[in-house]
């Protein structure tokens, strides 16, 4: 009988064990899969505010000025900045409030630009509507921009040749291209990459 009794509390215990890492991996996983799906809900929204760069990568921080839908999902006035990067070993979102003033936007800029190298803004830069979140614990994540005919390092002045010409959106690229290098012991693990490619692109562009 003491057999069976330890027998049956190995056997419940490797149980729950299991059940509690199964519901920490679909955590996992869930979490990841919304997050991809705000990455491209972020990139399809961008605005150009004329007053800040629409998208703006400078090797570790993504920055960009999108339309904010608002909390009822409707249309608004205003737009966000939002900013995305890996700080402490994880993938990670940053947003703004809504902004609906040219002094506004450029000092949420700023303080997207602080956050992302982990600093601190001022007593009169800080802002309560701004939040942060934790995406996914990632090794690197790297950024291509899809100009002309290939995929290229943002960065590099190689295909971005005709970015300044006029138009709508012609400083966009056609895509982007997000590769995550997911750190082991997740749900996922490897490398994810994620293709985006701009709404208003037209053929033969």
């Amino acid at each position: 009988m003491a057999l069976l009794a330890v027998l049956s509390w190995r056997s419940i215990d490797g149980m729950t064990r299991t059940q509690a890492l199964t519901q920490q991996r679909a955590d996992q996983l869930l979490r990841l899969q919304s997050a991809l799906g705000q990455w491209g809900a972020d990139l399809d929204a961008i605005t150009d505010t004329q007053e800040v760069d629409p998208l703006d990568y400078d090797g570790r921080l993504l920055r960009l000025t999108r339309r904010d839908s608002g909390e009822t999902g409707l249309d608004s006035a205003g737009v966000r900045v939002v900013a995305w990067t890996r700080l402490d070993g994880q993938w990670m979102r940053w947003q703004s409030g809504p902004l609906q003033h040219r002094d506004d936007l450029a000092r949420a800029w700023q303080r997207a630009a602080l956050w992302g190298q982990a600093s601190a803004p001022d007593a009169a830069q800080r802002s309560d509507t701004d939040s942060a979140v934790a995406v996914a614990a990632v090794d690197q994540w790297q950024l291509f921009y899809h100009r002309g005919e290939t995929w290229g390092n943002p960065l590099s002045s190689v295909g971005n040749e005709s970015a300044g010409t006029t138009g709508a959106n012609t400083s966009l690229p056609n895509g982007v291209r997000l590769v995550l290098s997911l750190t082991a012991g997740q749900a996922l693990a490897g490398t994810l990459t994620r293709d985006w490619v701009r709404p208003t692109l037209e053929a033969g562009q």
